[in-house]
């Protein structure tokens, strides 16, 4: 459980003023922050709805054990995605709630309806499994319009004590997870195949594929093991579509510009994510301090500038966990310290083609569960002034918007 800010309402803007406050930013973008920020629960009302309805839900899966299982995400009116944000624990600031009124799904904040709302449907792979038994949905999983896969259950920078990312609810999970339940490291990527072969079945549906995984860092050369499982992750893919271009996002740990030659070359993708998390190099120090010993934040930046160079400008993306860098004791102090600084390195990252993207930092389950994150004013503020810098520098989100993925305000952006 974690922390309560009892006086939040009262510190900090409210939703209507930070609307007014952001006259350019878009109300929807700015509710779908805020409800990543404090989270949802539904009332009994939109329960039944739920539980009777076709709607994609929260897995009781190896990295996100649920006692109270809900959906998996919610859609606004115009096509905003809300992943995730729906819990059954006490939050640090007071949870909207979805509710029934007039017979339609709506968000309330303190009774009032804030605004109308849908609930992510199943796909029509959702209940069906592999031949070899397997359900679907814990090979791939899927957006409003983006299938997700991963390459291996487990981030090797948390094999020694204290080296997994302090912010990261996933890591030791996964870890635990496969040693307890004997499940292996690496997914079968003929299952992934058949899985993927199904889905596209529902035509029209998906925009994207993107695909990600814990870092290995086992190799010849550190990471040479990750760059050889997106290779064989991808060539299953090429099968499948017939072509030797992909368009699909991959998010990896930092590879040297040998390996994302190697990556590009024996792949077909066009485009490159590799999240650095905190933008400001001592707090990524504290926070990441397996990225900071085996690659660094320097390297890191200059891997990401490599990218560039190899899949070209625009086609290069990086993100963070906005908000992270004011974790105590060791980072910012006030968001208006945070906000220059973050934004100054990110125009450097910008200057050098690379974009950036924030999601909303969550602290249950991890490390931070005792932290409480900055307020809706500091990640709207963060949103536009990354939306400001891809503008400036006329960067692309094709790969990462509100369509193919749905996590970040700053991408939502980008569609104006």
């Amino acid at each position: 459980m974690s922390l309560r800010k009892p006086n939040w309402r009262s510190e900090e803007l409210s939703f209507e003023q930070v609307v007014e406050k952001y006259p350019t930013v878009p109300k929807l973008v700015i509710l779908k922050t805020d409800l990543q920020l404090r989270g949802y629960v539904i009332s009994d009302a939109a329960r039944k709805v739920y539980e009777k309805g076709n709607f994609q839900r929260l897995e009781e899966g190896i990295f996100n054990k649920q006692t109270i299982t809900g959906p998996r995400g919610l859609l606004l009116r115009d096509g905003t995605s809300v992943v995730g944000a729906y819990t059954a624990n006490d939050g640090i600031r007071d949870h909207y709630v979805v509710d029934v009124a007039d017979g339609r799904l709506v968000i309330t904040d303190e009774g009032r309806v804030i605004e109308e709302v849908e609930f992510w449907e199943k796909t029509d792979f959702y209940d069906k499994k592999t031949k070899k038994g397997t359900p679907y949905p814990e090979l791939i999983t899927c957006r409003p319009q983006r299938l997700d896969f991963s390459i291996s259950r487990i981030c090797h920078f948390w094999d020694e004590p204290g080296g997994g990312c302090k912010y990261c609810p996933v890591g030791i999970n996964g870890i635990n997870a496969c040693k307890k339940l004997g499940i292996p490291e690496l997914y079968d990527f003929d299952e992934i195949a058949e899985a993927i072969r199904e889905a596209v079945k529902e035509q029209g549906r998906y925009t994207m594929i993107c695909v990600t995984g814990g870092t290995i860092l086992s190799g010849k050369k550190v990471l040479d093991d990750e760059v050889d499982e997106y290779i064989k992750a991808f060539k299953k893919i090429k099968e499948i579509f017939n072509t030797d271009k992909l368009k699909t996002q991959v998010i990896t740990t930092a590879f040297d510009k040998e390996q994302l030659q190697r990556l590009k070359d024996e792949t077909g993708i066009i485009a490159y994510t590799t999240d650095i998390e905190v933008l400001n190099k001592e707090a990524f120090e504290w926070i990441c301090p397996g990225k900071a010993k085996y690659i660094g934040y320097d390297e890191w930046k200059k891997r990401l500038y490599d990218a560039v160079d190899v899949f070209g400008r625009g086609n290069v993306n990086t993100g963070i966990v906005g908000g992270v860098e004011l974790a105590q004791p060791n980072g910012f102090k006030s968001e208006e310290e945070a906000l220059k600084a973050v934004l100054s390195e990110a125009e450097e990252l910008a200057q050098h083609g690379v974009g950036v993207a924030s999601c909303v930092w969550f602290v249950d389950g991890t490390v931070f569960k005792n932290q409480i994150p900055p307020s809706l004013d500091y990640y709207v503020a963060l949103a536009k002034g990354f939306d400001d810098l891809r503008v400036k520098y006329d960067l692309e989100y094709y790969f990462d918007d509100y369509r193919r993925c749905g996590n970040h305000s700053s991408t939502d952006l980008a569609r104006i």
